[in-house]
């Protein structure tokens, strides 16, 4: 299992780079909008090929900037426009990356006590060793089930 989600990660990563930064940000009044005025297509006539009013339209274009547009709204609108919705979330960072920080984190957070313990019995380790068994404990971590847990570093 942990192979499959590091081998899962590495495909996804992959994608994500070559899709990140393609498309750029959404046009400022929407990507219905921009697509319906490249076209050349008013208003009321998108609403006929949608089949709703055109007060539907004007809906659909401000809740779109808005962030709060249906998906299945969305597909309709698109479908009316000719084109397909394509639905991607694209991480800000990789995935590896994004497991590797958080294990680290995890590990950091089971080592602290018994550090802080340490130091007050004046047996801590050497900062390279101390590396060393933060980096061992984050890769024993890595694919563990819990890992996004709040509750798991405990």
């Amino acid at each position: 299992m942990v192979r499959n989600n590091r081998l899962a990660r590495q495909r996804l990563d992959e994608r994500f780079d070559r899709l990140r930064g393609t498309i750029g940000p959404r046009p400022h009044a929407g990507w219905v909008r921009a697509i319906r005025d490249a076209l050349g297509l008013s208003g009321p006539e998108l609403a006929h090929r949608m089949g709703v009013s055109p007060q539907s339209v004007h809906g659909i274009e401000r809740n779109e900037v808005a962030g709060s547009i249906r998906l299945e709204t969305l597909r309709r609108a698109a479908d009316a426009l000719d084109c397909d919705l394509e639905y991607v979330l694209v991480p800000r960072s990789g995935l590896q990356d994004q497991v590797e920080r958080r294990s680290r984190e995890m590990a950091a957070r089971q080592i602290e006590p018994i550090a802080h313990h340490s130091r007050l019995e004046a047996q801590s380790l050497s900062g390279t060793a101390a590396e060393a068994q933060l980096d061992d404990l984050a890769a024993s971590l890595i694919d563990r089930r819990g890992l996004w847990s709040e509750g798991a570093d405990r």
